[in-house]
């Protein structure tokens, strides 16, 4: 499997398997809204040679928010302003995706720069009562969230559903949901943040039942062409929490829920925690679940080379490589590789500069 090999998912064709994840940048214009003069340039700049851009962590509902920086799809007008975003995105040739999110029990925190960044949001300040399986705080100093009722619950799954048909409407041609790092769905899959006793909780079935109702419920609003993506974290890193074996368990069930691609992130469901870290070190999750249940994966974690992204792909690791915090910094690396993936003012310069023997790889490859 080489990275310029193009990768189909239900009737969607990646021209290649290199996609830029979900990062987000924390720069929405009042009503939650892209701003133009940040999120065009930011995304048509980085879908040059890409396969799938998924664009940031978009929230469901208001009260779903991280930060009052984020992106909203949760009313037309969200949706109208999007889709110049997935416009821009499909006209460098990527297919344009976008990620789902509820914060859950971190939401009502500030963007993560300045001094009082990546902090809880005082009510003074605009702060809100975060949603969670259990009132339990993502961390101290952070508001005790609200027990979700059995309401609130359906409620979210509508949120993700209604998200999902407003990203259709806006052009966007792959939708993921996130269900890591310890927002809403991953909160709810964690013994560490699910203490429910009800449907919701107790036993494996009833702490995965949420995210499997969401994804049927996205499934059946994206119908049956586009693909759906579910972002995981494969291990929480702490005692007691949710396990890889959990994932490998879970995988083949999102799968027949409707899922296309697990993509295959790690931690991030309280405060502290310390994980392991170092070149391409999530990408045994991609190959463990996805040798263990023929689900499709993405792995993704420093992964920094175009040269470490064929490996990936050539062993089997995984279906996709998604390469995220280098592609902030340099996102012609794809098109430096694959010259005619570039538009067509930059492919004189970019064959020239690789056939200098820069360090980077040959065009051909």
């Amino acid at each position: 499997m080489d990275l310029f090999t193009p990768l189909r998912l239900r009737e969607v064709v990646l021209r290649n398997r290199l996609g830029l994840p979900a990062m987000s940048t924390y720069m929405a214009a009042p009503g939650h809204l892209p701003d133009p003069r940040w999120h065009l340039p930011h995304y048509q700049t980085r879908s040059v040679g890409m396969g799938l851009v998924v664009v940031e962590a978009t929230a469901v509902a208001p009260e779903g928010l991280a930060t009052p920086d984020d992106l909203g799809l949760w009313d037309d007008r969200q949706a109208k302003a999007l889709a110049e975003v997935a416009g821009v995105i499909a006209a460098q040739g990527a297919v344009p995706g976008v990620q789902l999110s509820h914060a859950g029990r971190k939401a009502s925190r500030t963007r993560p720069w300045g001094e009082s960044g990546d902090a809880p949001l005082a009510e003074a300040d605009g702060g809100w009562t975060p949603l969670g399986p259990s009132p339990l705080p993502f961390a101290d100093g952070y508001r005790e969230p609200a027990k979700m009722t059995l309401q609130q619950i359906a409620r979210a799954v509508d949120q993700f559903a209604e998200a999902a048909e407003r990203a259709v409407t806006a052009g966007f041609r792959a939708v993921e949901l996130h269900a890591g790092h310890g927002r809403l769905l991953h909160s709810f899959l964690s013994p560490i943040a699910n203490q429910r006793t009800d449907t919701y909780g107790s036993t494996y079935s009833g702490r995965t039942l949420l995210l499997r109702q969401t994804v049927r419920a996205v499934r059946a609003a994206l119908g049956n062409e586009l693909p759906l993506v579910v972002r995981m974290s494969c291990c929480d890193f702490l005692p007691g929490g949710w396990t890889l074996d959990d994932t490998v368990r879970l995988a083949p069930l999102l799968a027949a829920d409707g899922a296309d691609l697990i993509d295959c992130t790690s931690g991030g469901i309280a405060r502290p925690e310390t994980r392991p870290t170092s070149p391409c070190w999530q990408a045994p999750y991609a190959a463990t679940i996805r040798h263990k249940t023929g689900v499709p994966t993405a792995a993704v974690g420093k992964i920094t080379t175009l040269e470490q992204a064929r490996d990936l792909l050539a062993d089997g690791t995984c279906d996709l490589v998604l390469m995220g915090r280098q592609l902030l910094v340099d996102p012609m690396l794809p098109a430096r590789s694959a010259p005619d993936l570039a538009p067509a003012p930059y492919r004189r310069a970019l064959a020239t500069t690789a056939a200098a023997g820069d360090g980077h790889l040959a065009p051909e490859l």
